[in-house]
């Protein structure tokens, strides 16, 4: 769901006059980050890197360049997601894997209080911030179709809850197979959002703030 251009105005002159919010600085022993190219360790992965275009929640260009990325250990368990969909005609599209920390915080001054549930706050940092989150859904092997879910990427509505009963029989069938796979491989869905799951290990990586630019 797109905001308003008036809304995107107000919140961009709030975020302006608000006190700035740095980055969490943390305590505790990290492992080194380990970020890979999704598209280098499968590169039957499906890119729809939203942010990288217009056709996102901001309706504006986020990143400068489509590319998603995870630590070593998530990309290599997706990958072996991608496997078992592929058995079943499926593959998965990749909308979002790394967040370098200032877009969280970007996402956080333009997003409504009502709807802040559905981004990370800055002070706390994204598991995306960690490299060990990741947006994704399913595509038809045959068509290369997407496959139609309860709910759009990025829509702040209930029908983005992974547990929400509308929508056909058939989207929540698929929505709930999405699940059920990833969680099999050692992810865990966000309560807000079907397409969003996080890697089991993510507390033991660090929040960055890496523009994709800088990633080899």
């Amino acid at each position: 769901m797109k905001l308003s251009l008036a809304f995107y105005h107000l919140a961009l002159l709030y975020s302006i006059v608000s006190c700035t919010t740095q980055m969490p600085h943390e305590k505790g022993n990290f492992r080194s980050a380990e970020l890979v190219e999704l598209t280098q360790i499968d590169p039957s992965l499906k890119l729809d890197i939203r942010y990288a275009t217009t056709n996102n929640f901001t309706g504006q260009r986020v990143y400068r360049q489509p590319r998603a990325f995870l630590q070593r250990a998530a990309a290599m368990a997706l990958a072996q997601v991608n496997q078992k969909f592929k058995q079943l005609g499926y593959g998965l599209v990749i909308f979002d894997g790394y967040r370098p920390w200032q877009v969280t915080k970007r996402f956080w001054d333009i997003t409504p209080i009502d709807k802040k549930k559905f981004v990370a706050d800055p002070k706390k940092g994204s598991r995306h911030n960690r490299g060990c989150a990741v947006d994704l859904s399913l595509y038809d092997l045959k068509t290369g179709r997407e496959i139609e879910m309860p709910s759009g990427y990025d829509e702040m509505t209930e029908r983005a809850y992974p547990n929400y009963t509308g929508g056909t029989v058939t989207q929540r069938q698929m929505r709930d197979l999405l699940r059920a796979k990833m969680e099999a491989h050692g992810f865990a869905v966000y309560p807000y959002e079907w397409w969003h799951f996080d890697y089991k290990d993510w507390q033991q990586y660090p929040i960055i703030n890496i523009p994709f630019e800088q990633i080899k």
